[in-house]
């Protein structure tokens, strides 16, 4: 939580930046001319930090997702795994991989309530989810 807290300030904080980047005591001249060659306009940036900050929290919110079923945790448990152990190394997994994470929790969800998978397969995916995080997080 403390980590998904200061990855938000960050994000604030480069949006403010950004904004207030050409507001500096350079003449209009040099503004303007600065300004022609930016391909990539303030606003954009701002538009593009704040998707990507949405984004994160989206993939975040759905890997927590499936680590906060009942199953899960008693996955967890029978494993030795402390599940707040995992809450926490899920905000420090890279945003590609939690992207890859958050779309496979999404497919396992939705095998699992089709049908398609047995407790014993959800059991070996979060088994294995677990060992990616930790892993990731340790090779940090």
């Amino acid at each position: 939580m403390k980590v998904r807290n200061t990855m938000r300030v960050c994000t604030t904080l480069l949006a403010a930046i950004l904004t207030f980047a050409g507001y500096g005591p350079a003449n209009g001249q040099e503004k303007s001319v600065s300004q022609r060659d930016h391909a990539v306009s303030a606003g954009q940036l701002r538009k593009d930090v704040q998707k990507a900050a949405d984004t994160r929290q989206t993939n975040e919110a759905a890997v927590r997702e499936m680590f906060a079923s009942d199953q899960a945790k008693e996955t967890l448990k029978s494993a030795g795994i402390d599940y707040k152990q995992v809450d926490q190394a899920i905000s420090q997994v890279n945003d590609e991989d939690l992207s890859r994470m958050a779309q496979r929790s999404q497919e396992v969800r939705d095998d699992f309530a089709a049908g398609r998978l047995g407790d014993r397969d959800l059991l070996i995916i979060l088994l294995v989810a677990v060992a990616i995080i930790l892993i990731v997080v340790a090779v940090r």
